[in-house]
């Protein structure tokens, strides 16, 4: 057989072709390498005289599905210009592998359509293997994110499971990319990302979060040239948050009459107006426990006109418009009310940074989502380098429903 094949099919080249076996339905290339065709693998002298030699396999891509497997004697030289004594470099397969450069590409390939598992059990090869293999370019591409460029970041924490594991996501806001990637939530799992900002250059402009203290100190701390922006999303998840509470406080008080009015609208709160069903008269039943309930009935408006807040002509406007609705919430005489307005008033700078800078976590959450999505078709993850890697190439995942 010609090593034109070797190499058109299976990228070996500079080997001499031996013979070729056929056993247990797979094949078996049998090549060698003549000591006139090696160099040294520390200096790259061809000085050389052998010193032996050990026979090693290396899987290679299949054809069809017969699994294909290339036999080497790989030569152990001594240099004679350096004096090292060590086997010569392969130029088809990384060192400690037991696989071509070509049968990585090739199960890389694979992975983009098929699970580990059904890459694993098609190329009848080691679930471990084909994991490095995806982690070992996952770890190439994305290992450590370029930061110079970043200019506005989204920083939100999500939940990996039960115990109260958090893991805390920073997002470039206008690539979509997961640029870090920390243990726990907090300032704490941001302290690597600061020091490699700074070591960057990076000119942060603006950074997306919650009203979390944690976080507001921790990017103060980290990017005191930063504008924080408090996003729209957890502002009324507050507020949505506050409103529950409510209508429980108000269904232990309310008579036996007016609990049944109250009980299940919880939900019909939360929703946008424009999202209540009509079919189920949910506007009709969101209209009864208000028209029974004034201080629900109070709240409820008041936080449907504070989404009104980001839709605003300019920052004047949204000025006025906050601290008129920041008056008429303390004087509700509603203690929950007065609690948000006394926190929103405090934060009044970051809620009105959105006109300077209109961004916002919603694409960290859809990235949160991605996140759940890997998680649930993976069962979890066992290698947590391996999880953050896949966090940190999830921009380039795509998920389709299939029918």
């Amino acid at each position: 057989m010609s090593t034109s094949l070797l190499y058109h099919a299976f990228s070996i080249r500079g080997y001499r072709y031996v013979a070729t076996e056929y056993q247990e339905g797979g094949v078996i290339f049998r090549i060698a390498q003549d000591l006139k065709d090696c160099r040294c693998s520390a200096c790259g002298s061809a000085q050389v005289t052998s010193r032996g030699q050990v026979e090693r396999h290396f899987r290679c891509p299949p054809i069809g599905r017969r699994p294909v497997t290339t036999v080497l004697p790989i030569p152990r030289v001594a240099c004679l210009d350096c004096g090292v004594i060590r086997q010569v470099r392969l130029d088809f397969a990384e060192p400690r592998r037991s696989y071509t450069k070509a049968f990585a590409r090739y199960a890389l390939e694979l992975c983009r359509l098929m699970t580990i598992q059904d890459v694993a059990r098609h190329l009848d090869i080691s679930w471990d293997v084909i994991k490095d293999i995806q982690k070992e370019d996952l770890t190439r591409r994305f290992g450590r994110p370029k930061l110079k460029h970043l200019r506005q970041l989204a920083i939100d924490e999500i939940c990996i499971g039960s115990g109260h594991r958090y893991l805390t996501l920073v997002l470039d806001l206008e690539s979509g990319a997961v640029v870090h990637v920390g243990r726990g939530k907090g300032g704490d799992a941001l302290k690597a990302l600061w020091k490699r900002l700074r070591r960057s250059g990076a000119k942060i402009a603006a950074v997306a979060t919650d009203m979390s203290a944690a976080y507001i100190e921790a990017v103060r701390t980290g990017l005191p040239d930063a504008t924080l922006v408090f996003d729209r999303f957890h502002v009324m998840k507050l507020f949505n948050d506050k409103l529950s509470a409510l209508r429980r406080q108000l269904y232990g008080q309310a008579s036996a009459e007016h609990r049944q009015v109250l009980k299940g609208v919880r939900w019909l709160l939360v929703k946008r107006p424009e999202n209540l069903d009509p079919k189920r008269s949910e506007r009709e039943r969101l209209d009864e426990a208000l028209r029974l309930n004034q201080p629900l009935a109070t709240a409820y408006y008041l936080k449907e006109e504070l989404g009104e807040l980001w839709e605003q002509e300019d920052e004047e406007e949204a000025t006025a418009f906050l601290l008129d609705w920041l008056a008429r919430a303390e004087a509700s005489g509603i203690k929950i009310l007065g609690t948000l307005a006394k926190t929103l008033r405090k934060h009044a700078q970051g809620l009105l940074a959105y006109y300077d800078y209109p961004i916002s976590t919603g694409p960290l959450e859809g990235t949160n989502n991605k996140i759940k999505t890997m998680q649930r078709q993976a069962y979890g993850y066992r290698d947590q380098e391996f999880f953050r890697l896949k966090i940190l190439a999830a921009h380039e995942a795509k998920y389709a429903l299939v029918g």
